[in-house]
């Protein structure tokens, strides 16, 4: 892996991060760039008409994303290769009813997205982006908005009010202690749709208080994406979970879109981080339904051809895993501990909180072999719970083939997260030989 390509890859995600502050924002990244690549966009209201080398992208309820290239040969003799990840990240979120009046505050009520590292998130200079719902000659009307400046804080308790904070831990409320301060009510008031209505108009929608019927607003840092270290190995930034593993599964799809034989494809899902039930979940029908209606186009056509196809395909399910923590190393299992730098992580666990079992793990370790990268592998201590992915719920769904892959990282869940800038590479590296 040249200098170069760490340096031009890892600076890349910082990008795409530092574009995506949501996950509206960050399927609107993806279809960006897709589109930039040759990439149309399917509506899955209506009818598809496809054909070999096709390059095609479907969107659904602005939060996921599925991409695919159709490959020289029929679906049903070559299969899928495909690498799943999500959207989302944990974070705050804004309540229906968001404003509160306290003791001369104006402050708005957040609900917590997610399993939240909710310290973090204290003493930050936060902003909001998302998606505002409008009535527009009659119709409901979507908009994505991000203030991009400083309006939010969640201040924390002084120590003097507060002695035992360092020797007994900070212990949060998510109801009494995480709503951020807006403003002081003596400064005037701040009425939240007029926020709405002002930022709308500065990117050109012209909308009244009363057009307003809805929205789905998260709370995010400010602060940018960057990098760090001796030798500038760290990258720091919020959503490293799970955006770096969306932009390498991107990237791999975009970094040659010659004709392929296989038809290859990500998909990016929103709610994995809340158990992943919505109509746009890996849950969802929303993977299995493309799927279908690809095979139905691109197939011989007989009333098997589907089932064929998943028999003959395979899932990299992509998402960050713990890098063993220095200061913490008796949390990790002894034999298991990745590195940062070290490249991708296989991730196991007998109970199925992850996919992986011994077929797929050889077979993503023989692509990290063509492409020059060794993996590691995790397993969480035995005497502790294990996290889990899409992985399990696709292959579930499918029953498709599934390894549980994903760049070791420090922080997970906290505001702002850690991770080597030479491990993009070599994801990249690896999925492109899964992509070839």
């Amino acid at each position: 892996m040249s200098p170069t390509d760490i340096d031009t890859q890892a600076n890349d995600l910082l990008q795409f991060i530092d574009a995506s502050p949501t996950p509206y924002h960050a399927v609107r990244e993806t279809a960006r760039r897709l589109t930039a690549q040759g990439f149309r966009e399917l509506d899955e209201r209506e009818s598809w008409s496809l054909k070999p080398g096709d390059k095609v992208f479907v969107i659904r309820g602005d939060t996921s994303i599925a991409a695919f290239q159709l490959g020289t040969k029929p679906v049903d003799t070559t299969g899928f290769r495909l690498v799943g990840s999500h959207t989302d990240s944990p974070n705050l979120r804004l309540k229906p009813n968001a404003p509160v009046n306290r003791h001369g505050y104006q402050q708005l009520g957040v609900e917590i997205y997610g399993g939240v590292l909710l310290h973090t998130w204290t003493d930050r200079d936060l902003s909001l982006a998302g998606r505002v719902v409008t009535l527009h000659n009659g119709r409901p009307q979507h908009h994505l908005v991000d203030f991009r400046r400083p309006l939010l804080r969640v201040p924390n308790l002084a120590i003097h009010l507060n002695r035992g904070v360092n020797t007994e831990g900070l212990k949060l409320n998510a109801q009494e202690h995480m709503v951020p301060v807006l403003g002081l009510e003596s400064a005037g008031p701040a009425e939240l749709k007029g926020l709405l209505v002002e930022e709308l108009g500065r990117s050109g929608v012209k909308a009244a208080a009363d057009d307003l019927l809805g929205y789905d607003l998260c709370l995010y840092d400010l602060q940018p994406s960057t990098r760090s270290g001796l030798h500038g190995e760290f990258l720091h930034a919020p959503r490293l979970d799970n955006l770096a593993s969306c932009h390498t599964g991107l990237t791999a799809l975009l970094k040659d879109t010659g004709p392929r034989e296989a038809t290859v494809g990500v998909v990016l899902y929103d709610h994995e981080e809340c158990g992943s039930r919505s109509a746009q979940g890996a849950a969802s029908p929303f993977l299995k339904d493309l799927l279908e209606r690809i095979v139905q186009a691109h197939s011989d056509g007989r009333a098997d051809a589907f089932h064929r196809a998943i028999r003959r395909s395979f899932m990299v399910s992509a998402d960050m895993a713990h890098a063993v923590h220095p200061n913490y190393s008796s949390m990790h299992e002894p034999k298991h501990q990745p590195q940062l730098g070290g490249g991708p992580v296989i991730k196991t666990n007998v109970n199925q909180s992850y996919a992986t079992d011994g077929e797929s793990w050889g077979y993503f370790a023989a692509l990290c072999k063509e492409a020059g990268v060794t993996p590691q592998h995790f397993v969480t201590r035995t005497d502790l719970g294990c996290g889990s992915t899409i992985g399990p719920i696709t292959a579930g769904q499918l029953g498709i083939r599934t390894v549980d892959v994903g760049n070791p990282m420090l922080s997970m869940h906290s505001i702002r997260e850690l991770a080597a800038a030479s491990d993009v590479a070599r994801m990249v590296a690896v999925l492109s030989r899964f992509f070839a």
